[in-house]
């Protein structure tokens, strides 16, 4: 199988399975000297684990990770680092009749057209659990990134029809809810809806905005690695993401060029912007405001409701879903929106450190 790896100066590569005896990660072009251990990786780990909501699926996993290699006396070695997380509460049985038919809305039936053969327990590498190394691998580049002054802020922005309002915006409050909105009314209505949802035995649908702060200008190539390409790239080999905007997104097909151009001022000596629609990116090159992207993730396709399908025989049949399965994946995806940005912006930092000759001698002339 190809395409597990992300990444040209700092890359990762993710390996296993959903049922499987482990998942991980090989993280390749970190800097020797970082300080790293375990508690670092776990921290971002149990953002994305399951089972400790009423709003996730029951499936209880510790995710607990562990460091196999590249770190030495407590410091990164400039050596690969590879990460693993056991599966320690798989429950193969549940998905047992799925090899006989192809579930909506999951990749059974695309597998078998590929490969001719699939990994049925669960959706094998198709499952949410293959972003475990994604967080792991994220939680590396967020701590590299925190070094430079770049921080994330990541949270669910709606909920089916519930948006947040950002004037009620409550950073501090996201990590205090079990669906991560920074909006305590917002959740209280989402809570409801989710209820609602999941006594019909249905999901929904939700989205994830992730703020950067702190980017210096230049960062990101600008033809085909433009860092909103990168971005929308990263984001959407997150299982589930079916749309990603930049900025301000679909409103701009809209909006007319004099309310859309941010105007340049200057602003404590520095040249800086009046507005941000452009969401921090112009000519696929960071322009120094803040980063703004958004993830629409569909409704779980995992339902207990019935379903019309197809099995391998070819016949038409009725289906429901048995299993421990999310109503909605955004709350959890969070992290990993979050991580797949980390990666992808510190691995356009990394090659932007050769984008001119004056920094390269003064580098190496120090």
């Amino acid at each position: 199988m190809a395409g597990s790896t992300i990444g040209n100066k700092f890359t990762i590569t993710t390996w296993g399975e959903s049922h499987g005896k482990a998942l991980g990660v090989v993280v390749d072009g970190c800097p020797a000297g970082l300080p790293l251990c375990e508690e670092d990786i776990q921290i971002f780990l149990d953002r994305r684990k399951p089972g400790f909501s009423q709003f996730s699926t029951p499936r209880k996993e510790s995710d607990t990770v562990e460091i196999l290699s590249g770190i030495f006396e407590g410091k990164t070695t400039g050596t690969p680092i590879s990460m693993m997380v056991r599966n320690t509460s798989q429950r193969s049985g549940d998905y047992g009749d799925i090899a006989t038919y192809y579930r909506p809305g999951h990749a059974d039936y695309t597998f078998d057209q590929k490969y001719g053969f699939r990994d049925y327990r669960g959706g094998g590498r198709s499952s949410g659990r293959e972003t475990i190394g994604r967080v792991a691998a994220g939680a590396i580049a967020s701590k590299i990134l925190k070094e430079l002054g770049i921080n994330i802020t990541t949270y669910v922005s709606s909920i089916g029809d519930v948006h947040i309002d950002k004037n009620n915006f409550d950073a501090d409050y996201i990590l205090k809810n079990d669906l991560n909105i920074p909006d305590p009314a917002a959740y209280t209505r989402a809570s409801s809806l989710l209820e609602d949802c999941m006594a019909g035995n249905d999901s929904i649908g939700s989205s994830v905005e992730c703020i950067v702060h702190g980017m210096p200008a230049g960062i990101g190539e600008p033809v085909f690695d433009k860092l909103d390409a990168c971005l929308a790239k990263a984001i959407m080999s997150i299982g589930a993401v079916k749309a990603v905007e930049i900025g301000e997104g679909t409103e701009v097909s809209e909006s007319r060029g004099s309310y859309n151009n941010d105007e340049f001022t200057m602003k404590d000596g520095k040249v800086s912007k009046s507005t941000n629609h452009a969401g921090g990116i112009l000519g696929g090159m960071s322009d120094g405001s803040d980063i703004v992207l958004k993830a629409h993730f569909k409704p779980t396709p995992s339902i207990a409701s019935t379903q019309n399908t197809v099995n391998k025989s070819g016949e038409d049949i009725e289906v429901s879903i048995r299993g421990r399965h999310d109503p909605i994946i955004g709350p959890r995806a969070v992290v990993v929106v979050e991580s797949m940005t980390a990666l992808t912006i510190l691995d356009l930092l990394f090659e932007n450190m050769s984008s001119r000759i004056d920094k390269i001698v003064e580098f190496y002339n120090d």
